[in-house]
């Protein structure tokens, strides 16, 4: 395959994860908003959405104020933002559309009417739909163009480099999540192990479709080292780090076919600290440092596989 073909797969992937991600983090910021308590009060719940998107400082450019309503504009919908959704989705659907001869005509249909429905969406239409029915709908598409995948398209290198695009694009946005919200709930909230705490975590396990796999692993009780364990560890949980490195393991080995290459070696180094890692060690160590870290080394190897790949320097 050309390394441009298998670039547009890859980024195409990629944004379409991260439009779900960005509704997801709006999502749960909105969800812990509502929270008469100190923590919504201040602008800590929107400063560490715009931080887990790495959009704080181009928001600080464009925007006077930090109000709910600028953090969620510029996230969904700012044209000028290139992470929005509205931007990912059409970047994706641009990728996509250059791929007509790639991709099959089911997803190239499912990706332009999500772009077509989507281009007119203002602020006043938001408030209009509500900010929540929009922010499921986001991920509603983002699930059916997925599945749309699976169920038409061969399950070959097309396959494999798109796998790739959503596994790394995931697994960053899932440790951005669990560091982003980690380190402002427990510095913020002072009745831990209350009602209070015991929302603001739900809150998180939901945004990630998490709530009821963690119910059914762990019972009622929520905890934060707990919540970590399942969003890093649990290989059986779709999004955390251990499951999506399965699945970037999964893809390379079909890509590579038994050749040896430097990503490959890469993603193995951060495949086994995942696979026999311990919670305990790792809240021991640190799990910021452990989280900024692991963010690090997954944009290393996404950087290398470029270069292996796609021929990207």
């Amino acid at each position: 395959m050309r390394g441009g073909t298998a670039a547009q797969l890859y980024w195409m992937a990629r944004y379409m994860e991260r439009a779900e991600n960005i509704a997801r983090i709006l999502d749960v910021s909105s969800r812990m908003a509502l929270m008469p308590n100190e923590l919504s009060e201040r602008a800590s719940v929107w400063i560490s959405a715009l931080n887990i998107a790495g959009a704080y400082d181009s928001f600080i450019e464009r925007y006077d104020e930090m109000t709910r309503d600028n953090v969620v504009e510029y996230l969904a919908l700012d044209s000028a933002n290139a992470s929005s959704i509205r931007s990912c989705i059409q970047a994706a659907r641009e990728n996509a559309r250059a791929l007509r001869g790639t991709i099959t005509t089911e997803m190239w249909e499912s990706l332009n009417h999500t772009w077509l429905e989507l281009r007119n969406v203002d602020r006043a239409a938001l408030a209009r739909r509500g900010e929540r029915d929009f922010f499921d709908w986001v991920k509603e598409r983002s699930h059916l163009f997925r599945g749309v995948i699976d169920g038409t398209l061969l399950v070959d290198d097309s396959h494999f480099f798109i796998d790739l695009g959503s596994a790394i694009e995931r697994a960053d946005n899932t440790a951005r999540l669990l560091d982003g919200k980690y380190h402002v709930l427990l510095s913020s909230v002072d009745d831990v192990g209350g009602a209070v705490d015991y929302y603001q975590w739900g809150a998180v396990l939901r945004s990630v479709s998490a709530y009821r796999a963690y119910r059914r692993i762990y019972s009622n009780d929520i905890t934060p080292g707990r919540v970590a364990e399942l969003l890093i560890l649990r290989a059986d949980m779709p999004r955390s780090l251990h499951a999506c490195f399965d699945n970037v393991i999964a893809a390379l080995e079909a890509l590579t076919r038994g050749r040896d290459n430097e990503c490959q070696r890469q993603a193995g180094e951060i495949h086994a600290r995942l696979h026999y890692g311990r919670i305990d060690s790792i809240i021991a160590s640190g799990l910021h440092e452990f989280l900024t870290d692991f963010i690090e080394r997954n944009a290393r190897f996404a950087a290398q596989m470029q270069r292996d790949f796609m021929m990207v320097s």
